[in-house]
């Protein structure tokens, strides 16, 4: 099927069919079990290819399988800052269950952009893993895949806001790198794409929230930082998955 529907996916796939942990995020005992279990499964296999250490070092570089034909390839991130400064930038509950795991955790709320880019790429391959196959889905499985794109994408424009407000000479390096400005404007291209693919599906891959989530990232402060930050002007019209 996903040969079919999406080859991205059968090719993420058989370039990780040999990860041990694989077999693990799948549902074997029916058909519609592992429809359901595919948001899981390639999101995690994302990670696993991303971050293998050939292809990213942890807040130096970062790779990301985009599609079968087109990869983000050691992009230089510079380090930066613990992502968990966006909070103050948080003033509702939309995503509060995600800010709880990723920004407010010890751990987790330490990570710099490379979290941020790594969840956010891993999202925009399990959305559209569960969105190809949606029909089969019968349980709750997959019932955040969308909530995961639209809360990424408002972490990344929040960390590229703080990174301009509070940290100067870090936004000058990042700004100067091209392949990561590139690399921003197709994951926020993606974002736009998927979810409104997926929109035929909402109630099954996501929240009632993602609505208003994504409204949130379309303010004119959060879409004029991911305008000065990659140099290209996006649509906020019906064709959000287009620069105009």
């Amino acid at each position: 099927m996903y040969k079919r529907r999406w080859p991205s996916g059968e090719g993420l796939a058989i370039a990780q069919a040999k990860d041990k942990y694989f077999s693990q995020f799948v549902t074997k005992t029916s058909f519609n079990g592992l429809a359901e279990s595919l948001m899981v499964a390639i999101h995690e296999e994302t990670h696993m290819w991303d971050l293998d250490p050939s292809r990213t070092s942890w807040d130096v570089y970062v790779s990301a399988w985009i599609n079968a034909s087109r990869k983000a390839m050691k992009v230089p991130i510079h380090g930066g800052f613990a992502r968990r400064e966006i909070l103050p930038l948080i003033t509702d509950n939309l995503t509060k269950s995600m800010d709880d795991i990723y920004l407010r955790d010890q751990q987790q709320g330490s990570y710099k952009i490379q979290g941020v880019i790594a969840e956010l790429n891993a999202g925009l391959m399990g959305l559209p893993a569960a969105s190809v196959v949606a029909e089969f889905i019968q349980g709750v499985g997959a019932s955040n895949a969308r909530d995961i794109v639209a809360t990424n994408i408002r972490y990344l424009q929040l960390y590229l806001r703080v990174a301009k407000a509070k940290y100067p000479d870090y936004w000058a390096k990042i700004k100067g790198q091209p392949e990561l400005r590139e690399f921003v404007l197709v994951e926020f291209l993606r974002a736009a794409y998927w979810l409104d693919q997926s929109e035929p599906y909402a109630a099954k891959l996501g929240s009632a929230d993602v609505a208003k989530i994504v409204a949130k990232n379309y303010a004119p402060e959060n879409i004029a930082i991911i305008e000065e930050f990659t140099g290209a002007k996006v649509n906020t019209g019906t064709s959000r998955n287009c620069t105009v």
